[in-house]
């Protein structure tokens, strides 16, 4: 069960990827995906590798396709073939990541008190957490990180933003639920607390509220990505998520 489930979701991951993107050009082993709008976006600028392909070439094919960017990113789907690029890339100089694929198996939630925003709703505390995490940054990369969002409408059937509003009716917490209701898939990503209000169960809120959301659209296949090296997996966990596969993520400035 959790390989089947795994190449399924997968399969939704890439044409996520690929339905969100603003162009996309196939290539051996995979695909680039751009989106001009937010070039400082490496999500909407990267290579995706979902298909067999020759480890030792994926250097050269991402700097065929990338090559004009000031980054580079590249995902990997398939465990295996991950752990077999991570060597020539890492020597082409990549940082090296692994993201948990977790499955969500426990019973779901009634429903929790978070509701479906507009994305400007969390256009200023999205602002503010991000220049928490990238002080340097200037404020045009931090607009493209902000905005991006944007470009999730394009994923999938019904993308949702969600979020719980703390008393003084700003949004607390957010994240993003894609649904693909005619293949039973819901994925659930990009979870953030304002710093204000860390520990006050407004994740929680908009957790829950994201598993009825995808029960209720009929969406068994309940998922999500964390880093394997980051304490949210583990938040995650204990919430009824379990962990199911591996992909790869590799950088480089």
């Amino acid at each position: 069960m959790p390989n089947s489930q795994l190449q399924r979701i997968n399969c939704f991951r890439s044409a996520f990827a690929r339905r969100q993107a603003e162009r996309v050009v196939d290539l051996p082993g995979g695909f680039a995906v751009y989106d001009d709008a937010f070039a400082h976006s490496y999500t909407d600028n990267q290579v995706v590798i979902d298909r067999a392909v020759d480890s030792e070439a994926v250097p050269a094919i991402v700097e065929e396709a990338l090559g004009h960017l000031p980054h580079r990113q590249i995902s990997v789907l398939d465990d295996e073939a991950g752990r077999a690029c991570a060597e020539p890339l890492i020597r082409a100089g990549y940082t090296h990541s692994t993201l948990l694929v977790m499955l969500h198996a426990d019973p779901v939630p009634a429903g929790g008190p978070a509701e479906v925003i507009d994305l400007d709703a969390t256009r200023i505390p999205h602002t503010r957490r991000w220049r928490g995490f990238l002080p340097d940054a200037d404020d045009e990369v931090i607009r493209h990180l902000v905005d991006r969002r944007e470009a999730r409408r394009r994923g999938a059937d019904i993308v949702h933003f969600l979020g719980a509003r703390a008393e003084d009716g700003e949004v607390a917490s957010w994240a993003d639920l894609y649904l693909d209701p005619a293949t039973g898939m819901a994925q659930f990503e990009s979870l953030i607390t304002s710093e204000a209000h860390l520990r006050r169960g407004y994740a929680d809120a908009v957790l829950c509220t994201a598993l009825r959301l995808a029960a209720d659209e009929d969406c068994d296949t309940r998922f999500l990505t964390a880093d394997a090296a980051d304490w949210p997996r583990h938040w995650y966990e204990r919430r009824g998520f379990s962990v199911i596969g591996r992909s790869h993520t590799f950088e480089r400035s």
